[in-house]
């Protein structure tokens, strides 16, 4: 019986389990968990002042803004790095 091989012009990459749960891929997980469940747990209304206005918002909504903000800048620079 023949075994079939992907190519690796096909994209498709074989790993392990072990590859796909580095140190840092765990770390970077929990990372996440724990602010998620730290911008979920603050609910209250807050004044945010944007430049000028003043606005009132759920700082849940502030905090995901914020670290959404962060990390497509930190996805920004590591990608100019690497080039």
């Amino acid at each position: 019986m023949r075994q079939k091989t992907k190519s690796p012009e096909s994209g498709v990459r074989g790993g392990s389990r072990r590859e796909m749960f580095t140190p840092g891929r765990i770390a970077a997980l929990v990372l996440a968990v724990l602010a998620l469940v730290f911008i979920f747990e603050n609910t209250q209304e807050t004044e945010i002042r944007v430049l000028v206005p003043v606005v009132t918002m759920p700082l849940w909504a502030a905090l995901l803004a914020t670290g959404l903000i962060g990390a497509l800048f930190g996805a920004f620079f590591l990608t100019r790095r690497r080039c």
